[in-house]
């Protein structure tokens, strides 16, 4: 078995890899040819929760075992912690180790990576992020290496801690702009971007409920009952795809507290295999995050080495 640490886990998850991964392994679940029960979720003492996320194909099978805990930073700790054991389908010979909060965070923003690709009618060329934490920065990062964007706006509640995580993304990435903005007035003066992403563990809307037509919205960061990023405004006036339906019905906090309609809730397989046609106002797209996600980064990962 091969082990990897951080570094090679996300060396070996280029993006232009690891996005029609995710596609193809989003129809595989869809047709049955890949099977990802629903996760366990065990509440750990202090507010975390311990996850555990089985999925099989007839090629490899993995096992992600993640610790979620997410006041974590006042203690100088990651927030998510864990590994994906991938191993052979047939004769369940263990093949390798990966880093859980790498495959985690880089499988999640190729999601994200799919679903813009899928569901807006345009390269987007800005973005708004909104959060400042481990998922905000991949994400930056895997819409600069993807599509190349350039222009960053960044909200969250902290001000100042807004303005030095912009500060470091120039820093890091030259060639952006990166203006942090402040959260309470994004109601009021909302730039104009082509993405709004969320990427919080917020328990009150954090996306605004007005945005353009054009605009896609994507909440990222609730994934429990209680959690909310999306306005319930939004989401019924706009077409709802989820990354995946069977767990956003139990973990899409946003949804179950808005009360949608979910016979209208479309998942990301039946946009990609072309079932379902895209509305002409731009959808939202929920993710809460599937097993399946992790298994198509084991099967980049297992290419790169072969």
């Amino acid at each position: 078995m091969r082990l990897f640490t951080a570094g090679q886990t996300a060396a070996a998850l280029p993006y232009h890899q690891l996005v029609p991964a995710i596609a193809v392994a989003a129809l595989e679940l869809a047709s049955g040819k890949l099977r990802a029960p629903e996760r366990q979720i065990v509440p750990l003492a202090g507010g975390g929760v311990l996850l555990c996320m089985p999925a099989t194909a007839s090629d490899i099978g993995v096992t992600k075992l993640v610790t979620v805990h997410t006041d974590n930073a006042r203690h100088g700790l990651p927030v998510i912690q864990g590994e994906v054991v991938v191993f052979d389908t047939a004769t369940g010979q263990r093949l390798a180790l990966l880093d859980g909060p790498t495959v985690t965070a880089r499988r999640t923003a190729a999601v994200t990576l799919l679903g813009i690709q899928t569901l807006l009618p345009r390269v987007p060329e800005s973005a708004l992020i909104i959060g400042t934490g481990v998922q905000a920065l991949a994400h930056v990062t895997a819409l600069i290496e993807f599509f190349g964007i350039v222009r960053f706006h960044v909200a969250a509640r902290d001000f100042a801690k807004t303005a030095q995580f912009c500060a470091a993304l120039r820093q890091r990435y030259p060639q952006i702009s990166a203006v942090p903005v402040d959260s309470a007035m994004l109601e009021h003066h909302l730039p104009h971007t082509d993405l709004v992403i969320a990427l919080t563990t917020s328990r009150m809307p954090v996306i605004p409920a007005h945005i353009a037509a054009s605009t896609l919205a994507i909440g990222v960061g609730a994934f429990k009952p209680d959690m909310v990023e999306f306005p319930a405004a939004l989401l019924h006036a706009r077409q709802i795809v989820v990354d995946d339906l069977e767990g956003a019905h139990h973990e899409a906090g946003d949804l179950i507290q808005a009360r949608i309609d979910w016979t209208a809730v479309r998942g990301l397989a039946s946009m990609l295999s072309g079932d379902v046609a895209v509305t002409p106002v731009v959808p939202v797209f929920k993710t809460v995050g599937q097993a399946a996600w992790d298994l198509a980064a084991a099967r980049v990962v297992l290419a790169g080495v072969r």
